[in-house]
């Protein structure tokens, strides 16, 4: 974890930017009660120490044709970092992965894949997934409803300093 301590206005910074990355900095500042200059120094800091990763647009999967998403359980032959690298490098080239974590329990990776349909999710998995070699299982759930997609994360209260 980061020895960055925020501030109870470092803490609304990030929530408001997580909520409306959009905002101006004028409409910051407003809402945490700063002049624009101090709020726009605070996100270059935020920024700069790496709490600000990035900013992009939230897609609906729905509306540019990606009906289905599912999650792969993905097993290795084996446990070697050379497996591990080289399954991630051909991981990396596969757009439908959107994410790609290494976990503990049963298997060593779960990827999180989205297609247009069962169909072309089939043809990916057929062709392209289960035939990298590092691969020795692989297990799907298809996800049919989402309840709860946040990408808001919550900030732990022992990262806030005292003010």
């Amino acid at each position: 974890m980061s020895n960055y301590k925020f501030d109870q206005t470092d803490k609304r910074i990030l929530e408001i930017l997580q909520e409306n990355a959009k905002i101006t900095n004028a409409q910051l500042s407003k809402e945490i009660g700063l002049s624009p200059a101090p709020t726009l120094e605070r996100v270059k800091k935020l920024e700069t120490n790496g709490v600000i990763k990035s900013y992009h647009a939230q897609l609906d999967q729905q509306e540019i044709g990606l009906g289905v998403s599912t999650f792969i359980t993905v097993t290795l032959v084996g446990h070697k970092k050379d497996y591990i690298t080289t399954f991630v490098e051909r991981i990396n080239q596969i757009p439908e992965v959107v994410e790609c974590h290494h976990i503990t329990g049963q298997g060593d990776f779960i990827l999180k894949v989205v297609s247009a349909d069962i169909a072309s999710y089939q043809k990916l998995i057929l062709e392209v997934i289960s035939e990298i070699p590092e691969i020795d299982d692989m297990q799907s759930t298809v996800i049919l409803s989402t309840f709860k997609n946040s990408k808001v994360m919550p900030l732990p209260i022992s990262s806030i300093k005292p003010n």
